[in-house]
């Protein structure tokens, strides 16, 4: 039996990648159904997506050498460990609030990325596939499953869509990824002649026309900033970056996401509207009046994100435990009745981690987020990682950076799958770039791996 890999590039896997190959099989169909089918059929791809995480996490310990030592399986101790902390502590003094059992899951299903990373065997093709299994997936959610045709109708007449994915922020979440990765690989979906490739270029072009349609009809305002600041920024690495790329690439990504940005600019209409709408609700909170504030999408932030300041300073090492986000709505006694019985959750994910896990949540958080992104240039300098990569991870970095100000999608299970998806395929080449020469991302920090 052929090595899965094969199917995607000639020759086998670096001996790093050791495993059995049913196994090797089974986790790759495990990742191919996480990853087209997450945004569509629920259950058999969370299934595959316990199953993927479970079988190459048991990989990484069982043959990963050189990399079964490396950041992320010690910080998924770590966070284990920080939320049995956390749990403990509301048990020993507020054990009404805290459930019987800890739930573990709720930081470490973060860490699903470890297993795909494993079953991507380090290879740049088995990235790309499966991260276009991702769009294929969003764009078949948004126009097969019921009643997505009549939120396009409903969008494009000036309504709010909202697709049956989850709701409008996570659904402009998720078309403002796309269309980021759309616009970092537009040299790839480009270059070449033939008829494969004009095919290639005309799926492109409708995708990023559905990505940048469904951004502008979901109107979230958080995605719509992110994207702009993007937009601006990706040129500006691209001709960075240009000294180790062809110019002509880099500079055809560069005035792809020039022409993207002015398109964003002549929709403005609904942007401005939307933007606008509450705009005396900012001033107000400025001023500091806050007893009348309106019941409305940013008055409401602007409260509950008051009320957990309160609740963070009480216990900042720590936090509240899990479900430290709901005793803020339900246990400040001056936010409105109808606050609380509409909302749940505080749309941030920073005061989220702090008021459920405090500063030793946080510094799990910004140690893996420092990993991966030190790893991703280390990988890119190294030309292990394709420059077009490393650019749509930094791209995602500061995107998903500011929406998480503004809803909390790191909380659901939308958030989880971006965020596995997209580390993993960074991981697996920072992997890759480690066993190639031996180096780690953080020297004096991590032990050397077990041999």
């Amino acid at each position: 039996m052929r090595h899965p890999l094969s199917l995607l590039e000639p020759g086998e896997p670096d001996p790093a990648w050791r495993s059995p190959l049913w196994l090797c099989w089974l986790g790759l169909l495990c990742v191919l159904l996480y990853a087209g089918l997450r945004l569509i059929e629920h259950g058999l791809a969370e299934q595959a997506g316990t199953l993927m995480a479970l079988t190459g996490l048991f990989a990484v310990l069982r043959w990963g050498r050189g990399i079964r030592g490396s950041g992320p399986l010690w910080l998924l101790l770590a966070v284990v460990v920080v939320q049995l902390i956390s749990w403990s502590a509301g048990y020993l003094n507020h054990p009404e609030w805290v459930p019987d059992n800890p739930r573990l899951d709720r930081l470490a299903k973060w860490f699903l990325f470890i297993g795909l990373a494993w079953w991507l065997w380090g290879s740049t093709r088995a990235t790309l596939l499966v991260w276009s299994l991702g769009l294929a997936g969003l764009l078949g959610a948004v126009f097969l499953l019921e009643g997505s045709l009549l939120q396009w109708q409903l969008g494009l007449q000036g309504v709010r869509a909202e697709f049956p994915i989850r709701n409008s922020q996570h659904d402009a979440m998720l078309f403002g990824t796309g269309l980021i990765g759309l616009v970092c690989f537009a040299g790839r979906c480009w270059r070449g002649d033939g008829a494969l490739v004009w095919g290639r270029r005309l799926l492109w072009s409708l995708a990023l026309l559905v990505c940048l349609a469904g951004i502008v009809i979901t109107q979230t305002r958080a995605v719509w900033l992110a994207v702009l600041v993007v937009m601006v920024l990706l040129p500006a690495l691209v001709w960075w970056g240009s000294r180790k790329s062809s110019h002509r690439s880099w500079w055809g990504l560069a005035i792809m996401a020039l022409v993207i940005l002015a398109g964003a600019i002549a929709l403005h209409e609904p942007v401005t509207k939307r933007l606008t709408n509450e705009e005396h609700i900012i001033a107000q909170a400025m001023e500091g009046d806050w007893k009348s504030i309106p019941y409305s999408s940013i008055g409401n932030r602007l409260l509950t994100w008051r009320a957990a300041v309160e609740w963070i300073a009480e216990r900042p090492l720590v936090g509240w435990g899990e479900e430290g986000r709901s005793l803020v709505i339900e246990h400040t006694d001056w936010l409105p009745d109808k606050t609380k019985e509409l909302y749940g959750h505080l749309h941030n994910t920073l005061l989220e981690i702090l008021v459920s896990y405090g500063l030793l949540g946080l510094s799990v958080v910004l140690a893996l987020i420092a990993w991966i992104g030190l790893g991703t240039w280390r990988a890119w300098r190294a030309d292990v990682m394709p420059g077009d990569m490393a650019l749509f991870g930094a791209g995602f970095f500061v995107f998903y950076a500011i929406v998480s100000q503004f809803e909390s999608y790191g909380s659901f299970w939308t958030g989880a799958y971006v965020q596995n998806l997209i580390a993993g395929g960074l991981v697996t080449h920072i992997w890759r770039w480690q066993v190639a020469t031996g180096r780690r991302v953080f020297p004096s920090l991590q032990r050397k791996a077990i041999s």
